[in-house]
């Protein structure tokens, strides 16, 4: 059963490569053509991207702001220079 439908599938995905071949001859147009439709006809990957991109916002913005403080803010060059340098050089 389950072999059955899959190869339903494959055939309606095949038919459907042939016909677009013949329409866009571009490269770039059918693998455009071939991620918004892989997209488009997703179920469960919609939320896992979307586990995915707020767990993204979460490392980039949030543990940023509140774990890694900027350090060389407000400092000028020599005094950046001077702290980085003491830090890779004191440091165990």
């Amino acid at each position: 059963m389950f072999f059955g439908f899959l190869g339903q599938n494959i055939e309606l995905i095949f038919f459907n490569l042939q016909k677009r071949d013949k329409t866009m001859t571009n490269i770039w147009h059918r693998v455009v053509d071939l991620y918004i439709d892989g997209f488009r006809n997703m179920t469960i990957g919609r939320t896992l991207w979307l586990i995915i991109l707020i767990k993204l916002f979460i490392i980039f913005v949030i543990l940023r702001v509140f774990f890694f403080p900027d350090y060389l803010r407000g400092k000028t060059e020599q005094e950046k220079q001077e702290f980085v340098a003491l830090q890779l050089t004191e440091r165990p």
